[in-house]
């Protein structure tokens, strides 16, 4: 007898972790991906009939594939009872199960990331000795659990208060050696230090977990809701889109060509022109107005966040191979009003004789002596998370979070050359764009980011509130991962 086999696929660009488990011919999908070609195929390589398909709950930060995956199969669809989705699906209760071949799945209600939130008890029938499996959805992570705001009748109190209760009294009864896999992994937005490794045990979370070292129920809604950073304005569309299921992939359309002459039209009518290339080759040149996000970052999620739903989008990639896949992500997000693809890329504008805009870079070597011979001209923006910049910043820099930028460019000197920066260089060229919309001149990215400042041996300051912090906590390793939830409020320019 063939134990169960759990494959487990992550989607890096919205760290998005799906799962397709099979046994004895027969699989069933966790939480999919809009792009539902990847379960189609593993099953047919394996031999495999999907006859289910279950939600943990209704995804804020994608859109499933749900409703594709289960058009294409026949499969049904599991959601927690009181999801209100509009397709048709199966309502699970609290102990309801599954089961096929050698798998048992047993459901656990588990509210407080959303409502009719589920995780999913796995146990192989043929394997006895084999430790129980938990997908988590978005209720656990690897060091973290579910953002507590994502109902409109409940406050993230309420919310927090129930997602204690589900974890401590559904979760924390397991055995420690049950495995949990959860729906994402560290960059997500659903949590706030998520860890990089793909699955844990619920005794070392138990152990390392800081929400799970909260001593009682105030502690934990405390921890949680105090400093809670805004959720994306797109989540509550997704949701929403998710409730009444996606149209397949395949119904979107075939971007149009534009010519050079077709872009400065639609720009002038409210298209943005969101350059997709590597960073490099949109500081050397670009379309003027051009919005940059990298296809090789969580670009969908940042574009989501950025721009919204609804904005107009014209894409400019590196060949046409490249603007499909743009397509494709922004899709998974729920972005599909795109207006074209600009005519053979920058190549096209250049050709047509169009102006030409760029960012300039600065090393870090370089920006010592600029800031050394004229001190009183350069300022530096810092658009990296709070819990990155608790951890040191270059001195007297303002620090102002990516996703803030747009709202808050009033508290920039536009008198001073801006030298803006991030870890690595990613979300700071997206500032630099958003910045050169917003009519500045005078900026520069730095070249590596702060991880490049680090690398030099250069000096950097620690808040001293996240030190006064960390000194008095008292709980170890732990303890310190909560930097972020508690230095928002006191460390100027978050």
């Amino acid at each position: 007898m063939e134990p169960v086999h759990v494959e487990r696929l992550f989607l890096g660009c919205l760290a998005h972790a799906s799962y397709i488990i099979g046994s004895d011919g027969v699989a069933a999908v966790i939480d999919p991906q809009r792009d539902v070609d990847i379960y189609v195929e593993a099953a047919a390589g394996r031999n495999w009939k999907i006859e289910y398909i279950i939600e943990t709950h209704l995804h804020a930060d994608f859109v499933s594939g749900h409703r594709e995956l289960a058009e294409r199969t026949g499969a049904r669809i599991y959601l927690g009872a009181g999801s209100g989705a509009e397709f048709p699906h199966v309502p699970v209760m609290d102990g309801d199960e599954i089961q096929f071949g050698q798998c048992c799945l047993r459901f656990l209600h588990t509210p407080g990331h959303t409502l009719e939130s589920i995780c999913i008890l796995m146990n192989d029938r043929g394997v006895p000795a084999r430790p129980a499996a938990v997908f988590t959805g978005d209720t656990l992570f690897v060091g973290d659990v579910g953002r507590p705001d994502l109902s409109p009748f409940h406050t993230p109190q309420q919310l927090a208060a129930m997602l204690y209760r589900s974890i401590h009294e559904k979760l924390l009864t397991l055995p420690d050696d049950s495995e949990i896999f959860p729906a994402h992994g560290a960059g997500s937005l659903c949590g706030r230090q998520m860890s990089s490794e793909s699955s844990s045990t619920i005794g070392r979370q138990r152990q390392s977990n800081y929400a799970l070292l909260a001593r009682t129920s105030d502690e934990f809604v405390h921890l949680l809701t105090d400093n809670l950073p805004a959720r994306p304005e797109y989540f509550a569309r997704d949701a929403d889109l998710n409730r009444r299921g996606a149209a397949p992939l395949s119904a979107l359309p075939q971007l149009a060509a534009l010519t050079a002459l077709e872009v400065l039209r639609l720009q002038k009518e409210g298209a943005i022109v969101v350059d997709t290339r590597p960073a490099m080759q949109f500081a050397v040149g670009h379309v003027p107005g051009s919005m940059h996000i990298a296809l090789t970052g969580q670009y969908a999620s940042w574009a989501a966040r950025i721009l919204g739903l609804d904005t107009p989008l014209i894409v400019v990639g590196e060949d046409l191979d490249h603007v499909r896949e743009s397509q494709i992500r922004l899709a998974r997000v729920g972005i599909e009003n795109l207006a074209g693809c600009l005519a053979e890329g920058l190549t096209g504008w250049i050709q047509n004789g169009m102006e030409l805009d760029y960012i300039p870079q600065v090393t870090v070597q370089d920006f010592l002596e600029l800031r050394n011979r004229e001190p009183d001209r350069i300022a530096v923006l810092d658009v990296r998370e709070p819990g990155e910049v608790a951890a040191g910043v270059i001195e007297n820099s303002l620090c102002i979070p990516l996703g803030k930028l747009g709202s808050r460019l009033v508290e920039l000197d536009r008198g001073k050359l801006l030298v803006v920066h991030c870890k690595s260089g990613y979300r700071s060229s997206i500032a630099t764009s958003i910045l050169r919309r917003a009519g500045f001149r005078d900026i520069a990215n730095l070249i590596g980011g702060f991880d490049a400042w680090k690398t030099t041996g250069l000096p950097y300051s620690v808040p001293a509130a996240a030190e006064a912090w960390i000194a008095s906590s008292g709980r170890g390793a732990g303890r310190q991962q909560v930097i972020d939830l508690k230095t928002r409020s006191l460390w100027k320019g978050l």
